[in-house]
């Protein structure tokens, strides 16, 4: 687990762009739950996150559609939420950072690490609005 410290920068800068920070298992259930669409964002320490995750996840919020929920897990921090995000996420194995689309809690929509590793911040915000016109 990485210390608090460290991880809060990266946590707010999705939570100052409009993500909601799951913090349990029933946190989760409840958000996947909701009617409509919801962007889950599988946050993480690594590089990938935090020079193009999190960039492109906050840039594809000017898409012309965009999902009617946002929120956020932290691997590797909260192992709980993180965990449960997860199994909605299968049949995709667990993968940081990683971003899944939902509609109406089902899976629709999924980034893998491999699909955010040598991808530019605006190819994973056009990839997600592409998503978002589809889904929302």
């Amino acid at each position: 687990m990485y210390p608090e410290e460290l991880v809060k920068p990266m946590r707010d800068e999705l939570i100052k762009a409009g993500f909601e920070a799951l913090y349990t298992s029933e946190d989760v259930e409840k958000t996947i739950a909701k009617k409509g669409t919801t962007l889950v964002v599988v946050n993480s320490v690594c590089g990938c996150a935090a020079g193009t995750a999190r960039p492109g996840a906050i840039a594809s919020l000017g898409a012309d559609k965009t999902p009617d929920n946002l929120a956020t897990v932290f691997a590797g921090v909260e192992k709980e939420s993180t965990q449960k995000a997860r199994e909605f996420m299968v049949p995709f194995p667990p993968s940081s950072p990683a971003m899944a689309l939902f509609k109406d809690g089902n899976l629709v929509h999924m980034l893998e690490r491999h699909h955010i590793e040598g991808r530019s911040a605006q190819m994973i915000a056009e990839n997600l609005a592409q998503a978002y016109n589809e889904y929302c």
